[in-house]
């Protein structure tokens, strides 16, 4: 996009310049629209799961930008000659079964065929305009909180190697497949500064944008961020996917490793990770009543793992 001239409006409360989640247009008042998308290849064999995780990493942006999704529409490319059509049915099934959970009405879609098979969902959701969570605002001594375990792009690395056990398999699938709208409804109490899922970029890739030009700092606990079983293992015999070294490249110049830190925690803290929790910022009084909720709701891996600091300038210090 750069050099390109993008089309506009006045109405567009948040759109592709700061990074979002999602895109935001203002409709009244009272109403904004919050439109996402997103599609991949599949990372888990079973295409039934895979249709679940394709459809809750869809969802999560609009959780992200504290909104509610309401519809969907499907988007398919199918290898017809290579793959039997019950895998496809198989995999929208599974996006279904995860849009039904959510409350969530397909409406369409569009498929084509393709050499490689790709599925995901373009969302649309509602929220007030005045209750956007965006990925930045972090406020100067904000606590942070994850909500989910760190380590699927490694963890998808070692099965596709043969590596993982079954449990971690099945744990790493689930976790993938669980929507984020409990934790975003529990966040929403609490005062919060700024919010962003954690996907592609990995963890302090996403943290980067979220202090960009702020001038503030953060500091990471490394002992408190939840990582998922064999995550830290596997990262250490090599089975880091290639995102998190592009993720390393692109914004290591912001990390300060402080001494006695493993080193080998940058891999999983840049790992790449799909349908991964909300990271968001809140008051430090606020903290164990929102991890108490979360934890009362099911998510009982959620961690405060850091704070917002002033350091004289923007970084992402590992303690």
């Amino acid at each position: 996009m750069c050099g390109l001239e993008i089309p506009t409006d006045e109405r567009v409360l948040i759109g592709i310049g700061t990074a979002d989640d999602a895109g935001v247009y203002k409709v009244s008042e009272e109403l904004a629209l919050i439109q996402t998308v997103d599609f991949f290849t599949p990372i888990v064999d079973d295409p039934y799961a895979f249709g679940r995780i394709a459809a809750a990493n869809a969802l999560s942006d609009v959780y992200a930008m504290g909104g509610q999704p309401k519809t969907a529409m499907n988007i398919v490319a199918f290898p017809a000659q290579k793959l039997p059509m019950e895998v496809l049915r198989q995999t929208l099934a599974g996006g279904m079964e995860t849009l039904k959970r959510a409350g969530v009405a397909l409406i369409g879609g569009h498929s084509i065929e393709d050499d490689e098979f790709k599925y995901g969902l373009s969302v649309t959701g509602f929220i007030h305009p005045e209750r956007i969570l965006a990925n930045r605002g972090l406020r100067l001594g904000d606590r942070l909180i994850l909500t989910k375990p760190l380590g699927t792009g490694i963890i998808n690395t070692a099965i596709k190697g043969g590596l993982a056990s079954e449990q971690t398999v099945a744990e790493v699938t689930e976790q993938m497949a669980a929507l984020n709208d409990t934790a975003a409804r529990i966040m929403a109490g609490c005062n919060v500064s700024a919010c962003t899922d954690i996907t592609g970029f990995g963890l302090l890739g996403h943290l980067a944008e979220m202090i960009d030009t702020t001038g503030a700092a953060v500091r990471i606990d490394s002992a408190q961020v939840p990582l998922l079983a064999e995550a830290l293992e596997f990262a250490r015999i090599g089975f880091v996917p290639a995102g998190a070294y592009r993720n390393k490249t692109f914004r290591g110049h912001l990390v300060d490793l402080q001494p006695g830190v493993d080193p080998i925690l940058l891999d999983v803290f840049f790992d790449p990770q799909t349908s991964g929790g909300l990271l968001f910022g809140c008051p430090a009084e606020a903290v164990e009543r929102v991890l108490d909720q979360l934890r009362a709701a099911g998510i009982v891996r959620a961690a405060a793992i850091g704070e917002v600091i002033d350091a004289g300038r923007e970084a992402l210090i590992i303690a």
